[in-house]
């Protein structure tokens, strides 16, 4: 489209992996952590994407490692790049290529990262009571005129976000507050801080900003779905998307994610990281270089 102006938002490139190895140095299993919808839609009922970043580790570490993966802050990320001049990939094949680079670079950090035990396990929940934002009268009676009128006449997209409207109100009379469980899992230096959201992205990069650990993840979808949870700034005049109208699915306050993030970081404030793992260190020098690869060059 020759009228983008630039991108939404932020994405989060980093790939957020945690190792656990047996006594032999086996891989048993493993985290994944990473922010892209799972909407590359291959056909079928599937595991999209993240299929192949579990297929990936298992093809190199083998087949019984146990891969778990927790959806990072991608409320409004996905593998499509509006401003690729190149054709998009077909489902399957972009499934495959998202996959398998998440999983290939999980290979990779396993494969570097030092090991060592994690000496705290710990968790703290809070929960947070966050009104849902009503429709006005103006706005219930014009979305009933539309649903009477169908999709055909109100044209399918105010038809269905008219349908939601009133599903909304009717969802506000029997919850017109939500119940918001916000949690923070340690594992040793690492935090696990979740929300039950598609949590925008900048949310999430805000959450490690603000957390004390030196590894974060941020971990949305997780204890239930309250909907999306966008940015304040994507309720602005320069914002906008689906994902800010008001309906059944998206329907907190416009302070929810700024109210998630500070009870996350205040949870992670709350708990002492330990240290991370290093390898151990090289032996000192004994003056003793490496005698075959000491020599001097040799030109007859």
């Amino acid at each position: 489209n020759p009228d983008i102006v630039k991108p939404a938002g932020p994405v989060d490139p980093e790939v957020g992996v945690i190792g656990v190895w047996d006594e032999q140095g086996q891989l048993k299993g493993c985290i994944v952590n990473f922010v892209c919808h799972a909407t590359t839609n291959p056909g079928g009922i599937s595991a999209n994407y993240i299929y192949y970043v579990e297929q990936v580790i298992r093809g190199f570490f083998g087949k019984d490692t146990v891969v778990v993966f927790l959806a990072g802050a991608s409320g409004d990320v996905t593998q499509v790049d509006n401003l690729s001049k190149y054709q998009r990939r077909p489902s399957e094949e972009s499934s495959r290529f998202v996959g398998g680079r998440v999983g290939a670079e999980a290979v990779k950090v396993l494969l570097s990262m030092p090991r060592g035990n994690f000496e705290t396990i710990a968790s703290k929940t809070k929960m947070l009571k966050i009104p849902r934002r009503k429709p006005s009268k103006e706005h219930l009676e014009e979305a009933l005129e539309q649903v009477k009128a169908g999709p055909g006449k109100a044209g399918a997209t105010n038809w269905i976000f008219a349908k939601e409207t009133l599903l909304l109100e009717a969802r506000l009379q029997k919850e017109p507050v939500a119940e918001v469980e916000v949690q923070a899992v340690q594992l040793g230096p690492v935090i696990l801080l979740t929300d039950p959201a598609e949590f925008f992205c900048q949310l999430g990069l805000d959450i490690k900003a603000g957390s004390p650990f030196p590894i974060t993840f941020p971990v949305s979808l997780a204890n239930g779905c309250v909907g999306y949870v966008p940015t304040k700034e994507a309720f602005d005049k320069n914002g906008g998307g689906y994902e800010t109208r008001l309906s059944s699915y998206s329907n907190l306050e416009i302070t929810a994610g700024p109210q998630m993030v500070e009870a996350a970081v205040q949870l992670a404030k709350e708990m002492t990281p330990d240290k991370l793992s290093e390898r151990p260190a090289a032996p000192a020098f004994n003056n003793n270089p490496w005698e075959y690869g000491n020599l001097p060059p040799q030109v007859d």
